[in-house]
């Protein structure tokens, strides 16, 4: 797992900021929540691969964390979600073409 907290007050900033998400989705890693991103490696020494590759690619601003954590410490999260309703789509309606 990756968390970062990432300044975007300049162009500079929000660029880099870009970049170190976009770097992270081209390695395999899938957004999680907006600044933590997981990937699963099947072995501690994947793991440290892909750590060694986070770390060379930190920008120079901000803050990320790399936490290492097992499959089955990563399967007892426990989500929850807020209780507000979201309305559902409406139906689609369907075209026909004669």
């Amino acid at each position: 797992m990756v968390f970062f907290d990432l300044p975007t007050e300049t162009k500079k900033q929000r660029r880099d900021a870009a970049k170190f998400r976009k770097y992270l989705i081209e390695d395999g890693f899938t957004m999680f929540q907006y600044s933590i991103y997981v990937r699963h490696c099947s072995s501690k020494e994947n793991a440290d691969t892909h750590q060694k590759r986070v770390s060379h690619n930190i920008p120079g601003d901000g803050k990320v964390c790399l936490m290492i954590i097992t499959d089955r410490q990563f399967s007892e999260i426990k989500i929850f979600e807020g209780t507000a309703r979201v309305q559902p789509m409406p139906a689609a309606v369907q075209l026909e073409l004669f």
